[in-house]
């Protein structure tokens, strides 16, 4: 997005409810202060920040020297599921009157948390445009529907991954508002290692404590599950006891059954153990330090399975609370983590081990690209944000008569020059029709027309067509209906034999009717002739880069050819004795050939008929069809009769 000229600045709303979120809006913060000729900056602070259980962590807000515009005291306490919806609603009563107070340009709004959906919901409800930083990434817990929700809510949207980004396409959102910045707390990652971090492991972890030496435990309760959660983190500390390490356990946060899962730790004693340090809240910039120089980190936090892959620590991640994300080869998921053996096992598979540093989710370079695409925000583009759906067809009501209009088959026509297959409604109209030229062989043969059917079949979900069957042959029609025969095979009339020691036919046999004038047929004496130098006659010309077909035949035998003229006449016949044979056993009223060949037929046909048949089925009438596409149109009906008779 190219930068739009503004004659104002552009007045953002950051809200920041946690510890957590403040590490990723930190960095944007910081860049938007950095650059006040472009941006005025308005800092909301809410939700478990003002809480003294939980750290009083807005103070570190005011220790990197921000100026906070209004604290709303939004949690209601009680740490279950009720308390989290009791939340949001106080928090949907108090911010619009903050909103209308500070009247932003835009909104920033982070991550996946109930705090986060209840501040998109007010923006969006007030007309406040809407940036949703970490939109389109998947855990596996109820925040994926928050995250998602808000993603819904929001106008422009700043992804960490290809994948995110992809699933924020997925979701219909417009590519356009859509940057791929990667993680802000990697742009303060990546160039922290180096300080001096000896002296921030002993003020928290005490002075004998060396690098790679110790754990730092993070667990959060599943609100889905809370009771397996606080099993779950019950085992982990009896696991971390047994491994006798060092170890750094936080407080977790203030989901439904945080308070039961102190009340874990103080049951275990966890605050007064010699090898723990159990703490409400670090310092961003200290517990960067901290995991990075880390033996290993345990629990669920979505910290350990990002940021942390930043510097290779080993990670342990617990359950099912991030399952879904992206992760490096530093991650070592339990996800069944129902026993304390089988944590004791990951301690010691990963404690003190060192990986590939990743930058899955960041390469240092996020804020300056997310300060960019705020400054490329028109203010005058219309604020209702327009979803990208994929195309799809009118919703048509579902009456018998739309039915009976998209049930269809596919008709294959097995030519001399081309192999043909369409796709016929029940109207007999063919929606689309696909030719190929016929192959040599008889397996490239099937091979293409099974290619050819395979397409027009998917061709025809997107024409909104129920493809009934595939239709291959000739037909008899009795009292206005076709008959099948017991297994579907009846009315092959282009394999009834008429002469024993007649050509090889495809079918295995010799001497069938398909074997004397079927297209194929007739292009194989074409080219038996033209082998010879006997098929082209004076008027003739066949390009080099064309193959010799049955047409060839046809316009040598118009131009005189007397070999063309017999093998045409042979052809005739053998279908003359054919229908002869059919005379003679249905005794129909009408014959009808089709096909491009027909015509060339007909006047033998009739002779064979005069000459073979007996008297009481001479007077026959021979007809050559005058539709359009007869073959693949009977094709076609033998299926769409058979089975919509089964139907209706």
């Amino acid at each position: 997005m190219e930068k739009k000229e503004n004659n104002r600045k552009l007045r953002v709303c950051v809200a920041t409810c946690n510890r957590a979120d403040y590490s990723k809006l930190a960095p944007i913060m910081f860049g938007i202060k950095m650059e006040p000729e472009f941006f005025e900056l308005d800092v909301v602070v809410l939700g478990s920040h003002l809480i003294d259980d939980y750290g009083n962590t807005y103070r570190m807000i005011e220790q990197d020297d921000f100026d906070i515009n209004t604290r709303l005291h939004t949690i209601v306490r009680g740490e279950d599921e009720a308390a989290m919806v009791e939340s949001v609603g106080l928090a949907l009563v108090k911010l619009p009157d903050v909103l209308n107070r500070l009247k932003p340009d835009i909104m920033i709004v982070h991550g996946d948390r109930f705090d986060a959906l209840a501040l998109a919901t007010s923006a969006a409800l007030m007309n406040i445009r809407i940036l949703h930083i970490e939109g389109g990434e998947v855990s596996g817990t109820i925040d994926d529907s928050i995250r998602h929700a808000i993603t819904k809510l929001a106008h422009y949207h700043v992804c960490c991954t290809r994948s995110a980004e992809q699933h924020l396409i997925s979701m219909c959102e417009d590519h356009d508002r859509i940057l791929l910045a990667g993680c802000p707390s990697y742009d303060k990652l990546l160039s922290a290692k180096n300080k001096d971090y000896m002296s921030i492991i002993r003020m928290w972890l005490g002075d004998d404590v060396k690098s790679k030496d110790y754990i730092v435990a993070l667990q959060h309760p599943v609100t889905t599950d809370i009771k397996h959660s606080l099993k779950m983190f019950e085992l982990t500390l009896d696991a971390l006891i047994s491994f006798n390490k060092r170890t750094l356990v936080l407080f977790p946060n203030i989901d439904a059954g945080s308070k039961e899962m102190v009340r874990v730790m103080r049951k275990k004693g966890i605050e007064h153990h010699p090898n723990f340090r159990a703490v409400k809240h670090v310092p961003f910039d200290q517990f960067i330090q901290l995991v990075a120089h880390a033996g290993c980190m345990i629990g669920n936090s979505s910290c350990g399975v990002r940021e942390v892959g930043a510097f290779g620590t080993p990670v342990i991640n617990l359950g099912t609370r991030q399952i879904g994300r992206e992760t490096g080869e530093n991650v070592l998921h339990v996800r069944d983590a129902d026993t304390q053996d089988k944590i004791l096992q990951a301690l010691h598979l990963q404690f003190g081990k060192q990986y590939p540093c990743s930058k899955i989710y960041g390469d240092g370079n996020a804020v300056p690209r997310i300060l960019k695409f705020l400054k490329s925000i028109d203010l005058q583009e219309p604020l209702q944000k327009k979803f990208c759906f994929p195309p799809v067809k009118d919703n048509i009501s579902q009456d018998i008569d739309h039915i009976l209009e998209t049930l269809s088959a596919l008709a294959v026509d097995l030519g001399g020059t081309n192999l043909r297959v369409a796709i016929v409604s029940m109207k007999g109209e063919i929606v689309k029709k696909y030719t190929q030229f016929n192959p040599k062989t008889y397996e490239e043969r099937i091979n293409l027309i099974l290619q050819m059917c395979v397409e027009a079949a998917a061709e025809a979900v997107k024409l909104n067509c129920r493809i009934l069957g595939v239709g291959i042959g000739g037909g008899i029609i009795h009292q206005h209906e076709l008959i099948h025969g017991s297994s579907f095979c009846a009315a092959e009339l282009g394999h009834i034999v008429v002469s024993l020691d007649g050509p090889d036919c495809s079918c295995g046999s010799h001497g069938c009717i398909e074997a004397y004038a079927s297209g194929m047929a007739l292009q194989r004496e074409a080219k038996k002739l033209h082998d010879e130098d006997q098929l082209l006659v004076e008027g003739m010309s066949v390009p080099k880069d064309e193959a010799v077909g049955a047409l060839h035949l046809i316009q040598a035998a118009k131009l005189g050819s007397a070999k063309a003229q017999s093998i045409l006449r042979t052809a005739g016949t053998a279908l003359g004795l054919g229908v002869v044979n059919i005379l003679h056993t249905m005794n129909p009223s009408l014959v009808i050939l089709s096909g491009v060949l027909a015509s060339h037929y007909i006047h033998t046909v009739k002779d064979v008929i005069r000459q073979q048949a007996l008297s009481s089925v001479q007077d026959v009438d021979v007809v050559v069809s005058d539709l359009v596409e007869p073959a693949l149109l009977g094709a076609a009906s033998m299926v769409l009769d058979y089975t919509t008779r089964r139907i209706y």
